[in-house]
């Protein structure tokens, strides 16, 4: 189970979301702060022929966009109802900021652990520490790949499959429901999205394609600042 509280931390200093820099955390002054939808750092086209430019297209400006919207619509709601003493109504906006802050923090995620294939961020030479770390843990590059895809496969309706790093270094592929981000003291390394609003209208019922193909636009590069810490994820 998602903490509220965390989701809360987490939208105040998950990169690449805005954060109040230089103050302690304060639930009430977080909530009204605006989100808005990052830019891609690709083209809608550029992940063709893996995902295609009309995937790409709907997935962010449409899916990205709506959690966004409800996001922010729903921190004010929250401010209201605690500003009104309301505690039913601050329940129920708890839901849907934990849903929807969870769909900003993983899709905000999710773009920048791809890149076009064939570029230099997509080949497992631009991450030779998480390489090593994965041989170490799984015994090979190819094995990992063949955990985390079955991983992928199983998981049941909605959801996410991860490659984190925990507090000790470790590295351990999980999996979080619907929209549940990645929080506590795991770092999200990359994620793949197993919504059906991520392959349908290429893939149609065709999972193990979609998951065979993400594999040549997994941008290592920005998977190896991740596990060494110098990119802009911010564990808890």
């Amino acid at each position: 189970m998602v903490n509220f509280d965390n989701i809360l931390k987490y939208l105040a200093v998950q990169a690449p979301l805005r954060a109040f820099s230089g103050e302690d955390f304060n639930a009430t002054k977080m909530a009204v702060q605006e989100y808005t939808l990052p830019a891609l750092p690709y083209a809608y086209n550029a992940l063709e022929p893996h995902i295609s430019a009309q995937i790409m297209e709907l997935h962010h400006s449409k899916h990205h966009q709506a959690y966004v919207t409800n996001l922010n619509n729903a921190l004010k709601l929250h401010v209201a109802a605690v500003g009104a003493g309301d505690i039913a109504s601050q329940i129920e906006m708890q839901q849907v900021i934990k849903f929807n802050g969870g769909g900003h923090i993983n899709h905000s995620l999710f773009w920048k652990n791809l890149a076009p294939a064939e570029s230099e961020e997509t080949k497992p030479e631009a991450a030779k520490k998480l390489v090593a770390a994965v041989e170490k843990t799984w015994g090979s590059l190819d094995d990992f790949k063949k955990a985390f895809s079955s991983t992928l496969l199983g998981i049941q309706g909605s959801g996410w499959g991860w490659l984190v790093k925990d507090s000790a270094n470790g590295l351990r592929i999980v999996t979080t429901k619907d929209q549940d981000p990645v929080v506590g003291r795991d770092v999200p390394v990359f994620g793949v999205d197993m919504w059906e609003h991520a392959y349908y209208l290429q893939y149609l019922n065709g999972k193990a394609a979609y998951v065979e193909n993400i594999w040549n636009v997994i941008n290592w590069k920005t998977a190896e600042e991740r596990f060494l810490g110098t990119s802009e994820v911010t564990k808890l």
